[in-house]
């Protein structure tokens, strides 16, 4: 058989898989596929997979460690209702949605996803209670731990699967872009604070600075933001990324060697009017790499 046969064999069966099967005979089809390989394999090989693969390896900081970072954490977000999230989410949660490659995601056999970006999936708990309740102010916060699937930048600290703290707003815009600057100011200091409360707890963030980025015609709401928190320095710059919808902020903070981390990263997100199809909606995300708090910022020593 010719490499153009096999070429033709492969993209028939991919139109078949992608195309000719309903969901129901595909995911019946996939679990069937896994349950006989599944068959085929030996304790040595789960054995072998459970130390080479960087995917079921377990974390490098200590569960106590992260279970009483979260509880700083969440008591640091107060005024924002706490979720506990299911491991997984709906196919394409990411990518139907965000500027995301599916790719990035480990995708299931039952038509779902291992969730990847919690802020995605918070994005669609606040379109549900939306729907149900127009007039209201959405504010939510969890601690999860996630899984993405692209190469890890080989840095300490970073691997394939690490917990993130989140925070998440969500309500119709009001007049002069008001609830989305307010409630990017709101997730700052929340995470200004959260910084504070870890410091009284074995942490320190040094150097701590402020990034504002922001498209042309949203650069007065940067400035708007950068003027109400004054206790740190922030710097203005434009904002490139079509990921962030017109506004993004980063807090930086310096590890003992001298280099600046970006620990905290938000904006503004265009998710809600695509789930909702209004155009009135605003919703605001941040995200602290908190598993990557514990590695690089913590100062005494971890409980066994």
């Amino acid at each position: 058989m010719s490499r153009t046969d096999h070429v033709s064999i492969d993209e028939t069966l991919r139109q078949t898989l992608t195309q000719g099967l309903t969901a129901t005979e595909l995911w019946s089809l996939l679990l069937s596929v896994l349950e006989q390989r599944a068959a085929q394999r030996t304790p040595a090989m789960v054995r072998q997979q459970w130390q080479n693969d960087r995917f079921v390896q377990p974390c490098a900081v200590n569960q106590r460690t992260l279970s009483e970072l979260d509880s700083h954490l969440l008591a640091a977000a107060a005024e924002f209702e706490a979720l506990e999230l299911s491991p997984l989410a709906p196919l394409a949660s990411t990518s139907a949605v965000a500027l995301t490659s599916q790719n990035r995601v480990v995708s299931t056999a039952r038509g779902t996803e291992v969730v990847s970006d919690p802020t995605n999936v918070l994005a669609l708990e606040c379109a549900k209670r939306l729907r149900e309740a127009p007039g209201a102010v959405i504010k939510l916060t969890t601690s999860h731990r996630c899984v993405r699937a692209q190469a890890i930048p080989k840095r300490p600290g970073f691997a394939a699967h690490f917990r993130m703290f989140c925070l998440a707003s969500a309500a119709h815009e009001r007049e002069d872009h008001g609830f989305v600057t307010e409630a990017l100011i709101e997730h700052i200091r929340t995470h200004i604070s959260a910084l504070d409360r870890l410091e009284q707890h074995g942490y320190r963030f040094p150097e701590r600075t402020l990034r504002l980025l922001s498209t042309p015609e949203r650069s007065h709401l940067a400035r708007r933001i950068a003027a109400a928190i004054p206790e740190i320095p922030a710097t203005l710059a434009p904002l490139e990324h079509k990921y962030y919808d017109g506004l993004r902020f980063m807090l930086d903070a310096g590890t003992p060697d001298g280099n600046a981390i970006p620990l905290i990263d938000g904006g503004a997100f265009d998710w809600l009017r695509k789930l909702t199809d209004n155009n009135r909606m605003v919703y605001v995300a941040s995200g602290m790499g908190s598993q990557l708090a514990a590695m690089l910022f913590r100062r005494v020593a971890q409980i066994a």
